[in-house]
């Protein structure tokens, strides 16, 4: 088995990435626990790497895990050629330390500029 559960289903599991990849992708960093960003991580590494092929298929199979239209032409028309001559390592990971609530710990996944 490969990945963390993160205490779901997989198809909650699922659900939760696509949203944390479209945030992403929204506002260019976002905030979630560690476990979640190391998680999202290679999930949005790829959709990246689709915005950088560029071509119709590329965009539907990203349009797969993106509903938002407006942050699917986001990732095919800023994103992907920003990160043209980037081989890869798109998305940065910066610890924030224990939430207060729970104790859980943060982190900050931003993309790479």
């Amino acid at each position: 088995m490969k990945g963390r559960a993160l205490s779901r289903t997989a198809s909650h599991k699922k659900a939760t990435m696509r949203n944390m990849a479209t945030s992403l992708f929204r506002h260019e960093r976002i905030e979630t626990t560690t476990a979640k960003a190391k998680e999202l991580r290679p999930y949005a590494e790829k959709l990246i790497t689709l915005g950088k092929r560029g071509d119709l298929h590329a965009r539907r199979l990203a349009g797969r895990s993106i509903a938002d239209r407006q942050v699917l032409g986001k990732l095919f028309d800023d994103i992907g050629p920003r990160f043209a001559e980037r081989p890869g390592g798109y998305t940065r990971i910066l610890k924030l330390g224990n939430r207060r609530g729970d104790a859980a710990e943060m982190a900050l996944i931003e993309l790479v500029d």
